[in-house]
């Protein structure tokens, strides 16, 4: 027999409640686990994201300045060799 019903088959009110909210509970627990799952999912991908943004301003800028030090490079070496 259920954990709901008396002896005779009929359950009581104090059952019901009680499994009601057992299963509101459930409900809400599950809600909370799944927005938690969400918001770890959108902190990932945003740390993801800002990473992939600094390194490819890390490789933009470490090649502009390698192709600043190759023009004055060019221009200190054509200096040196007309003297």
């Amino acid at each position: 027999m259920s954990t709901m019903t008396r002896e005779n088959g009929t359950a009581t009110t104090d059952d019901v409640t009680k499994r009601l909210e057992d299963l509101e509970k459930a409900q809400a627990v599950q809600a909370a686990t799944q927005a938690g799952a969400e918001a770890t999912q959108a902190a990932s991908m945003a740390g993801a994201q800002a990473t992939q943004a600094a390194a490819h301003a890390g490789t933009w800028t470490t090649m502009a300045a390698g192709s600043i030090a190759l023009v004055v490079g060019m221009f200190l070496g054509l200096t040196i060799a007309r003297r």
